[in-house]
Formats: C-alpha cells, sequence, structure tokens
C-alpha cells in the first residue's frame, strides 16, 4: 500500500482549488454591466427630487430619489452612480447625501423605461455639482 505525502496530496488537490478560485472569481464580474447593456444614451434625462435611500454598495452606489410628476403624482426613481471607492476620490462619501436632501440629478434613463437612470452629475440645493457617473466623460467637479 502506497501512502499519500502531503506533497503528492497538493497536487491532486491543486486542479480543484483552481477550478473553484475561477468560478468564485467571475460571479462579481457577472452582476457588472455595461452602460449601454442597461441605459440609453439617446434618452438623457433631468430629474428633481428628494433623496429616500441611498446604497454605498459595490460595483456601484445608488441614490433614490422621489420625484412629483405633473400629475401631482410622487415616482421613486434609482439612480446609479460610480463605485463608492471613486465617489470617495471625488469628495463624497455615504453622508454627504443624506435622506431628505433635494438635489437635481442629471443622466440617462434605462432602455426598458423603468423608474432607473444612470447619473452624470448631481447638483445640491447650494448649487455644487459632482460628477457621479459611473461611466460618463469628462472633467470630475468639485463642491464648493
Amino acid at each position: 500500500m502506497r501512502r499519500m505525502t502531503t506533497h503528492s496530496a497538493l497536487w491532486t488537490a491543486a486542479p480543484v482549488l483552481a477550478a473553484l478560485g475561477v468560478l468564485a472569481g467571475a460571479t462579481p464580474a457577472g452582476a457588472h454591466h455595461a452602460f449601454s447593456a442597461e441605459f440609453d444614451a439617446n434618452r438623457p434625462l433631468r430629474l428633481e427630487g428628494t433623496v429616500s435611500k441611498t446604497e454605498w454598495i459595490n460595483p456601484h452606489s445608488w441614490i433614490h430619489i422621489d420625484v412629483v410628476g405633473e400629475d401631482g403624482q410622487v415616482a421613486t426613481w434609482a439612480i446609479e452612480c460610480g463605485a463608492p471607492n471613486s465617489l470617495m476620490r471625488r469628495g463624497l462619501n455615504k453622508n454627504s447625501v443624506p435622506v431628505g436632501t433635494e438635489l437635481v440629478v442629471e443622466g440617462f434613463g434605462a432602455k426598458n423605461g423603468s423608474n432607473t437612470a444612470n447619473a452624470r452629475d448631481i447638483t445640491f440645493p447650494d448649487g455644487s455639482t459632482f460628477f457621479v457617473g459611473s461611466s460618463g466623460t469628462g472633467a470630475p467637479y468639485e463642491r464648493r
């Protein structure tokens, strides 16, 4: 009977561990999407609303705002922004956009027509503007 040594056990387990590592690493990448997969660059929009919720999660942060329509009905919009790390480098953090803040959001609507948008810029009540886009172009703005 041949005994399995630690060295031979590692060589036997290595392919299995490598396959598990590849599968585990592929899961988060599958959740990420390109701008053009979900949003329409030909559907620019400007929303004015009040923050009802924020989510500082990867791969994108989300700001939810309540927008009063022309008919007086309130619609909640989910606004996709850049990754938390990129927003922090631009001067924003999870406490920068508290619930109740009135914002102007400029960005692009979802292809499916839902109340979902990809933000390029947000403007605060004091007039300061931030580039929060996850895939936009142009220089970021600084809050003054």
